[in-house]
């Protein structure tokens, strides 16, 4: 991969997180797009197809700016089944996300009504807006640094950027993310929330996967990084 963006650490073949004739996986870094957008740069869809030399099928997204698990089927019938199960909710995604300013309590449901916005945003709004979608989830702190501290979040809808929208609206932007209320953006442009475990029903043998992403080798997360190993 010659062309690859050298921002983005290592190689395709070293997001990996997990491989079989339905499916494949990989640790998406911060600021690549999952799948074609707007901006018509370089794609995860894209980097792996040509990793596995045959198209592949998008499932589910990330942000941009997010890192973490991204799963895409192999053949045609494995994306059907696994979107099925989003669909019904039997998928489970949990998320790390670095905040700066620790949430009033250290454990909650937070339930919303969201409406997207011009500009690739959402925005959280009062119940009565007819075209405002409902959106839940749940979190808990995990441990603090010197200056940010660390929440799991678990989505139980999936709206367009969710926790984001969510934890602004608690005043718990995420480290990074100007959009929605942290006081500056990353150098990178990224942001600090990383898709950290997926778990899903194999569409063929019906096991239940889990599949875990390390976070980011950078400062910030180190930081945590005993809380982390102790998940």
């Amino acid at each position: 991969m010659a062309d690859q963006p050298k921002r983005f650490p290592g190689r395709p073949s070293d997001w990996v997180l997990y491989k079989d004739n339905q499916l494949i996986a990989f640790n998406k870094p911060a600021g690549l797009a999952a799948v074609p957008d707007a901006k018509k740069s370089a794609n995860l869809l894209q980097i792996g197809a040509a990793y596995a030399h045959h198209d592949l099928y998008p499932i589910h997204r990330l942000d941009r700016p997010v890192s973490g698990v991204v799963l895409f089927g192999q053949k045609p019938s494995a994306q059907t089944a696994l979107t099925e199960q989003f669909k019904d909710r039997t998928i489970e995604k949990t998320y790390l996300a670095i905040v700066g300013e620790r949430p009033e309590k250290d454990e909650d449901t937070l339930v919303h009504f969201i409406r997207e916005r011009k500009g690739n945003a959402s925005e959280v709004v009062d119940s009565s807006d007819k075209t405002a979608k409902r959106a839940e989830l749940k979190y808990r702190y995990l441990g603090s640094s010197d200056r940010y501290h660390l929440l799991e979040v678990k989505l139980v809808t999936g709206r367009k950027h969710q926790i984001r929208a969510q934890l602004g609206a608690i005043g718990s932007p995420l480290r990074g993310d100007e959009k929605y209320g942290f006081k500056r953006g990353n150098p990178s442009k990224t942001i600090d929330l990383h898709a950290f475990t997926l778990a899903f029903d194999h569409p063929v043998s019906g096991q239940r996967v889990e599949l875990r992403a390390p976070v980011p080798e950078e400062a910030v997360w180190e930081a945590f990084g005993e809380v982390i190993g102790g998940l």
